[in-house]
């Protein structure tokens, strides 16, 4: 039997939908779920189909994160009747290829702990465990991670042992990086979503473009020394910081005064703030001398929204700096998706400047 692996195509759906339903009991992927990733961007949906019967006996579904260059195998199916064929292994190769054609470094699945030909197929293609996800699927059984690096380098990833919080409003990015960094500095920190509420009532600018105000990079640096913890903050300009991003003249007002007070506070409390921008070489090496930095970054490039989010630095190696985020809204299937995610170094210095001034702003923190 020969089989050709080519892009899905609409008239693909009714096969498609058999072959799910053929596949699993759980977790399955709907007749609109197979035409939304048949239709979209950032995805590589490609089929097995025998040459001769023109049917489709197996699919992989591999989605690219915008703004990263990380690809996640959502999906991979092998008709019951053709498993041992090595249809499999072809789909996993032909989607490693598709994902190294897109420019991405990384590849990332899930499997079932109980799965054993799935998790054997992928070792001996070169995936290696990195941790597990209790309660992953619909029937409660817990799934392990996979990642493969399908771009080869020579230096050894970094990580730092940041456990990853999800973010619990759509405000309070800053609270939860800095809670992760905190309580990744010292263990007997302890996040809650009070103390993320709080958090953020104390580095909130009260106002900006629209809904509730972000976080100051000054309030957090102050919330992080009021809980014993050395902070120091950089700031590539001097004026009243998201100021542009207010229109009333009275909420400018109110920007401003807090911006005034928060800098005044950190004068006060020996606070180091360094009016320049920060290089990627100096947040590297803050890193690897035992500090966690928090980075603002644009949206942009994940959400085309141009909104500031504040993201955790979790490791680094000679291609990419990686960052936990702790909101998997961002067309992210899945949370894991949020964690280590590799941001190339030629993309970070794009992605991590706000607003039509360019705002470059970190902070770092050290253990107390």
């Amino acid at each position: 039997m020969t089989v050709l692996v080519r892009p899905a195509q609409l008239a693909d759906l009714d096969g498609l939908v058999r072959l799910e339903e053929a596949s699993f009991e759980t977790d399955k992927l709907s007749r609109r779920s197979f035409r939304h990733w048949i239709t979209t961007d950032h995805r590589a949906l490609l089929v097995a189909q025998t040459q001769a019967e023109q049917r489709i006996v197996g699919y992989i579904l591999i989605i690219y994160h915008p703004g990263t260059r990380l690809a996640r195998i959502y999906s991979l199916a092998v008709s019951p009747q053709q498993r041992g064929a090595g249809i499999a292994k072809l789909l996993m190769s032909a989607g490693e290829q598709a994902a190294k054609d897109s420019g991405r470094l990384y590849l990332r699945l899930e499997v079932s702990v109980d799965n054993g030909p799935a998790i054997r197929l992928y070792e001996r293609l070169g995936f290696q465990k990195f941790g597990i996800y209790r309660d992953y699927y619909e029937d409660h059984k817990d799934a392990l991670r996979y990642q493969k690096r399908i771009r080869r380098y020579s230096d050894t990833l970094q990580h730092r042992s940041v456990h990853w919080l999800k973010q619990t409003t759509p405000f309070t990015c800053g609270p939860a990086a800095l809670m992760m960094a905190m309580h990744g500095l010292n263990r007997a920190y302890q996040p809650s979503r009070e103390e993320e509420i709080n958090l953020w009532r104390e580095a909130t600018t009260i106002f900006m473009t629209s809904g509730h105000g972000g976080c100051h990079p000054i309030g957090l640096a102050l919330a992080a020394k009021r809980r014993r913890f050395t902070v120091e903050v950089w700031i590539n300009q001097t004026g009243t910081l998201f100021i542009d991003s207010v229109r009333s003249d009275e909420k400018k007002q109110v920007v401003e005064l807090v911006d005034n007070c928060f800098k005044r506070e950190a004068t006060e409390q020996g606070i180091a703030i360094h009016y320049a921008n920060i290089t990627q070489d100096e947040l590297i090496s803050a890193f690897k001398s035992g500090a966690i930095p928090l980075i603002l970054i644009s949206t942009f490039l994940m959400d085309r929204k141009k909104a500031p989010h504040w993201v955790v630095m979790s490791g680094f190696d000679d291609d990419c700096l990686y960052m936990h985020d702790s909101d998997p809204d961002y067309g992210r299937q899945s949370e894991l998706d949020c964690q280590f995610i590799p941001i190339a170094r030629e993309d970070f210095d794009r992605m991590s400047c706000f607003g039509k001034n360019r705002l470059r702003t970190a902070v770092i923190i050290w253990p107390g």
